[in-house]
């Protein structure tokens, strides 16, 4: 408001015959004939009719303090009087005054480093009749905060800013107004100030340095963060979290049946270990599936209707929690460690097929005491298998801590031949650029290299797991203190002015609304028919015949 106000009076005091001058006074003029209509009629009564607006730091300012007497403003306007005659920005009516006009057409550019771009203040300025209907609906005026899209990123930038804040009311090279245009929001009017390129496009962080085995080097302990990328992560992460709370609520309130485990504090993982392969690349995990499915392009309705049981799941219905698919996505596998033997198979046919694709095959760290693990190692660094193997490292397997659980708790050492990193699974910046270093080393020709994600399950293991009694809740509110991967890079998007607080909450609202409406989805939709029980037992084959319960029961698979 404060500097509205100055620069409210830098105009006036400038050129007498200044088209914005002009479009001021002609605005200022209007709001004293407003307040002339609503003042009190009782001479007596010296309470001032004072309108006020309260900002994000709650200031109020008296909008009758901040001018001149009403004696000195309308000699001010009389001096003008004939130069007010602005024309009405309509589509149907044309400028009634040639000689303001042309004047106009002559005017100074107002932002010198755009002089192709020329500002007409008149065009920003409503007809008399419609701004003052306007006032008299609210004539308070209230700072609007617009999402916009995110600028075209490009080229190397450390983390400083790249682009300075400009005064209020100033128009940039983008070529949005100077002055927002008043807009009627129910009963109320606001005006949008802030644009996309008040941000910092992109910046450069600091990253923990990974641990490294039988490798000269690890990857950089520098990773360069788009505005567009980092709004990305935080809305696929928020979804995450989202979707695994309501999953839980689900749950509790038995819509959701069988197997449950969630992912919740362990998002970083998945959106950092997909932001660093390609979406040809095939990944496989085990029954925490849930984030791995939404990375791989399932939706948030498919994997709650699939939880629920119902037809529109990602499997039909008929895989449950614990058995989700997708495109180069392979689940989702109940038999603890199972599933990585068959990511060597994938990265198998990858190198025998002679595509440029490496397999992801992940497993926990109770997983990798599996003897079928080390087999594994075995053969695809005999074969030099174009696969990463990531052990997801979250402190407890089932209700065992990884201290009482294995002797060498330095899950990235495990391959022995095979090299190794350890990377802090909990920053999503860490994880992506530890992935491309892998993709790189599996593209190469170099064989499998093996990675331990350190990260943290804030729910038990399962449903049937409070998870608090093999662990303190104080434990566990640390880590979220602390180490949280959505608030983390939250605090970096904002510490370097990469996004608003305004921006992100917007996020967490159309969030919370896709979360709900997935939810109402999945408890409405009907649930798959008897004849669906057998289909999809092979891809791409003719229907066949499939043994039933009894010898009666004549039942058939169809692709």
């Amino acid at each position: 408001m404060r500097n509205m106000i100055t620069l409210i009076n830098s105009v006036l005091r400038g050129s007498k015959h200044s088209p914005m001058r002009v479009a001021v006074l002609q605005l200022l003029k209007v709001q004293s004939e407003y307040a002339d209509m609503t003042s009190d009629p009782d001479p007596k009564n010296t309470t001032p009719s004072a309108h006020t607006t309260t900002n994000s730091d709650s200031i109020t300012t008296d909008w009758t303090e901040s001018l001149e007497s009403r004696d000195q403003f309308k000699a001010a306007t009389a001096l003008t009087e004939s130069e007010t005659k602005l024309r009405t920005v309509t589509a149907e009516e044309p400028v009634v005054d040639p000689a303001l006009n042309e004047r106009l057409a002559s005017a100074p550019v107002v932002n010198p480093s755009s002089p192709e771009k020329h500002t007409d203040w008149t065009e920003i300025v409503m007809s008399h009749s419609s701004f003052k209907a306007e006032l008299m609906m609210d004539p308070v005026l209230e700072p609007r905060t617009t999402p916009h899209p995110a600028p075209p990123t490009g080229g190397s930038q450390s983390a400083e800013r790249t682009s300075q804040r400009r005064p209020e009311n100033v128009p940039s090279q983008a070529g949005e107004s100077g002055v927002a245009e008043p807009q009627l929001a129910g009963s109320r009017a606001v005006v949008s100030a802030r644009t996309y390129v008040d941000f910092t496009p992109q910046a450069s962080f600091d990253i923990k340095k990974c641990d490294v085995h039988k490798l000269e080097e690890g990857p950089p302990v520098q990773a360069l963060l788009t505005r567009e990328e980092g709004l990305q992560y935080y809305r696929t992460m928020q979804v995450m979290r989202r979707m695994e709370l309501k999953a839980d609520q689900l749950y509790k309130q038995k819509i959701i049946r069988g197997f449950c485990h969630l992912y919740d504090g362990q998002e970083a993982c998945a959106v950092g270990i997909e932001a660093g392969i390609n979406r040809t690349d095939h990944l496989i995990t085990a029954y925490r599936a849930h984030g791995y499915t939404l990375t791989r392009g399932g939706t948030v309705r498919e994997i709650m209707a699939e939880l629920t049981g119902r037809r529109g799941g990602i499997a039909k219905g008929k895989g449950g929690s614990m058995h989700m698919y997708a495109k180069n996505f392979y689940g989702g596998n109940g038999i603890v460690g199972a599933q990585v033997p068959l990511g060597a198979g994938v990265a198998l046919a990858c190198k025998y097929l002679g595509k440029n694709e490496l397999c992801v095959s992940l497993y926990g760290d109770g997983a990798a005491n599996q003897g079928q693990i080390f087999e594994t190692y075995n053969m695809a660094s005999l074969w030099k298998l174009p696969c990463i193997f990531i052990c997801e490292n979250n402190k407890y397997g089932m209700g065992t801590s990884v201290e009482r659980a294995a002797a060498n708790t330095d899950y990235y050492k495990r391959g022995d031949f095979i090299p190794g990193l350890r990377v802090d699974g909990m920053d999503v910046l860490c994880v992506r650029e530890a992935t491309k270093f892998a993709a790189e080393h599996c593209r190469s020709g170099k064989g499998p290299i093996l990675m331990e994600l350190q990260t943290y399950r804030y729910h038990g293991h399962s449903m049937s797991d409070p998870g608090v009694s093999y662990r303190t809740r104080e434990e566990i509110q640390e880590v979220r203190s602390k180490s949280d991967p959505i608030s983390m890079l939250k605090d970096r998007m904002l510490n370097n002015n990469m996004a608003s607080v305004e921006e992100l909450k917007e996020i967490d609202v159309e969030v919370r609304k896709e979360i709900e409406d997935a939810a109402q989805f999945a408890t409405t939709d009907p649930e798959p028919p008897l004849e669906d029980l057998c289909n999809h037992v092979y891809c791409n084959e003719p229907p066949i015949e499939v043994r039933g319960t009894s010898p009666w029961a004549k039942l058939k698979s169809v692709s």
